[in-house]
């Protein structure tokens, strides 16, 4: 006998917005299933108003609620029980934030609750990762949003510090981050990975996600410092408009991805991990179990 619960996440990040829909399937004496049962992305790009202007734009604003309305239709027709809507960096920096969660609420039926870096980064920590945590290794987790980074360090399957960065694709992308970021970034990683012989990275985000996929390689297989230095250079050769039309990248995805590289790259540099793995998780998906098993 099984038992299918049906959870939903929303994620308004800095660079777009994503409703998961999970089916839970529980069976006695079995461990719980976590099955995608729908993904849709919208590419609502509020950092570029919330670190430029300091606002969410009235444009931007209009177009959240469509989309929160479509949200919140999609969740009716797949008959979810639960759902939880977080919203990170760019709504954390807007000073019209909690006015855009309160229109939101009124107009779209949403509940939203806007997350600090710390939140954020224990929520992706919750994420299922025990299929590719070996107890006697050490990983770095990166997970690179558009306005910030979120590090976490794991070994003997438990997270020993975690810490979010200002450093994000969108932030980069308009020249907002200092080299004093940078240096305070590099700092934390050598100092957190230094008693640590061998360290790997595990990358989280969709532009790491879209570099795995162009990678072709199978999903335990994990890309080499070489493969991403080599990738990063050719990314940097194309122009925006070849991105597209010879890559298929999406428009909102030919532009951050490069910049989101740059990240992974510094931080295996940092920490001297020669690999990263690449699984398909990010904040949702943290979000999903979170909520499932009591965590918020």
């Amino acid at each position: 006998m099984i038992n299918i619960k049906k959870y939903a996440a929303i994620d308004i990040g800095s660079n777009a917005m994503r409703l998961l829909v999970v089916n839970i399937v529980e069976q006695e004496g079995k461990e719980t299933q976590f099955n995608k049962s729908a993904l849709v992305r919208v590419p609502i790009r509020l950092g570029q108003d919330a670190f430029t202007v300091g606002e969410i734009s009235a444009e931007n604003s209009d177009r959240m609620v469509d989309a929160m309305k479509a949200f919140n239709l999609l969740m009716k027709v797949h008959k979810v029980q639960a759902y939880k809507a977080f919203a990170t960096s760019a709504m954390r920096e807007a000073y019209n934030g909690k006015e855009v969660v309160a229109l939101i609420k009124k107009k779209a039926d949403i509940k939203i609750e806007i997350i600090d870096g710390k939140k954020e980064a224990a929520i992706i920590a919750s994420t299922d990762l025990h299929h590719l945590l070996k107890t006697d290794k050490t990983y770095l987790f990166v997970d690179v949003g558009g306005g910030s980074t979120e590090f976490t360090l794991f070994s003997d399957g438990k997270i020993v510090i975690s810490r979010s960065f200002k450093v994000g694709t969108v932030r980069l992308l308009n020249e907002m981050v200092c080299d004093v970021v940078w240096k305070e970034i590099e700092k934390w990683i050598k100092t957190n990975t230094a008693d640590f012989e061998e360290v790997s990275l595990i990358g989280s985000g969709g532009n790491i996600n879209k570099l795995f996929k162009m990678s072709g390689k199978m999903q335990d297989k994990p890309l080499s410092y070489l493969y991403i230095n080599s990738q990063y250079a050719f990314l940097n050769s194309l122009t925006y408009d070849q991105r597209i039309s010879e890559l298929g990248l999406n428009p909102d995805r030919a532009d951050v991805i490069i910049p989101a590289v740059r990240i992974y790259l510094n931080a295996m540099k940092w920490s001297g991990a020669r690999n990263i793995y690449v699984p398909k998780i990010g904040l949702s998906d943290g979000i999903v179990k979170a909520m499932y098993f009591g965590k918020i």
